[in-house]
């Protein structure tokens, strides 16, 4: 992930390519997104299981909702 001061600086960046415009957003909409409780949950020895209970799809479930907005 590259983080940039601006759209613009963005944009103006050397390896930016226009398929990249839409995940250009600003760094607390990132935070919300990484902070949810999926991404949090990611060091749980029953990862994979946690993700099919009903927590751990109500958290994908928010987390695709943020990724979506």
């Amino acid at each position: 992930m590259n983080l940039f001061r601006s759209e613009e600086h963005a944009r103006n960046w050397d390896g930016y390519e226009e398929e990249m415009a839409s995940s250009i957003r600003h760094v607390t909409e990132w935070a919300d997104i990484f902070s949810n409780s999926y991404f949090r949950q990611r060091g749980r020895s029953d990862f994979v299981s946690w993700t099919r209970s009903d927590a751990g799809m109500a958290a994908f479930a928010q987390f695709r909702r943020l990724a979506q907005s």
